[in-house]
């Protein structure tokens, strides 16, 4: 458990965990768009592997350094994520009708 003196500064630190998550999922998602798009369109396999590698490096060291700052930092960073997810797939959702 965090041992944070004041709720505030507890609050504050899950508040910047959410907008991590949410950065994270939004850098996340938006290469996972590019990457399916160099597959589809024939930009080569190498591109679409880096870009993969990119994407689960990334959520790799966010996650393992929100989980060194306790369990309230990492459910934070993983609800933003969530949410950045619900985004992408609503705009996703919009653009095929």
């Amino acid at each position: 458990m965090n041992d944070f003196p004041f709720p505030l500064v507890e609050s504050m630190a899950a508040a910047s965990a959410f907008s991590a998550g949410a950065l994270l999922g939004l850098s996340y998602f938006g290469l996972l768009m590019r990457s399916v798009e160099a597959l589809v369109s024939g930009g080569g396999w190498r591109a679409a592997l880096g870009m993969s590698l990119a994407r689960l490096a990334g959520a790799g060291v966010v996650l393992a350094i929100a989980a060194r700052f306790g369990a309230t930092s990492l459910l934070s960073v993983f609800v933003g994520f969530l949410a950045a997810r619900t985004l992408v797939l609503r705009r996703a959702r919009k653009d095929l009708t």
